[in-house]
């Protein structure tokens, strides 16, 4: 995401910091609601783990995680600081508990997408202008693009977090809606999963494959389309 925009720094730096000024606000807000959400989850079903290490906050600082975040702003995807949880301390039935606790972050993120789309499709934001946010410096075209890139990251998170691999929401969906015995056998190979995930997305990176993009773009096209209007 930086990389196509990376000639700015050069022909005109005061732009290049609006555009990464705006982009870091945007991420910010995608990626605390996403954490702080599953934090409250776990709290709402009888874990304190995560209030009492701090993460049912809505300080970005408590939720950020360099890698994750560095990736979102160069790949356009990314993470989080993993929220920590002990599902032996939920009410129910411990998978289903994690289950859903996995589910409040892409959901909490579906959420201000629709809410920050509302904005546009009811015009009470005009539509979004980068150029006129990045060169004109016009105050509410700056705002109009902070908050659509807010929903566009919001979107991103939402959906890439649902892919089933360790250590993403997916996965801990997938382990509590699949029977158990096919849950156990599961659980079995997601050691593998960071190494998998990592490997996919460094490689589409470096050699341009597109995999992500060809998976991930049409139901994050809808998802905007249908948010902004």
């Amino acid at each position: 995401m930086l990389f196509r925009n990376l000639d700015l720094l050069f022909s005109n730096p005061t732009a290049f910091f609006i555009l990464i000024a705006s982009l870091a606000a945007a991420l910010v807000v995608a990626i605390t609601i996403h954490e702080f959400s599953h934090a409250l989850a776990a709290r709402t079903l009888g874990d304190t783990t995560a209030e009492r290490l701090g993460r049912l906050s809505l300080n970005p600082a408590r939720h950020l995680d360099p890698a994750g975040t560095l990736l979102l702003l160069v790949a356009g995807f990314g993470w989080g600081k993993p929220v920590p949880v002990d599902p032996r301390l939920m009410r129910g039935n411990p998978r289903t508990s994690m289950s859903l606790v996995s589910l409040a972050g892409p959901a909490s993120n579906i959420l201000t997408a629709v809410v920050l789309g509302s904005l546009f499709r009811f015009a009470v934001l005009p539509e979004p202008n980068g150029s006129a946010a990045v060169f004109g410096r016009d105050p509410l075209s700056m705002v109009a693009y902070v908050v659509s890139l807010a929903v566009l990251f919001s979107v991103i998170l939402a959906v890439f977090n649902m892919i089933p691999l360790w250590p993403l929401d997916g996965f801990k969906v997938l382990l509590g809606i699949l029977p158990e015995e096919q849950a156990q056998s599961l659980a079995k190979v997601q050691m593998h999963g960071p190494l998998i995930l990592m490997g996919v997305v460094f490689a589409d990176i470096a050699l341009g494959l597109g995999i992500l993009n060809t998976i991930l773009g049409p139901p994050i096209d809808i998802l905007i389309s249908a948010f902004m209007g």
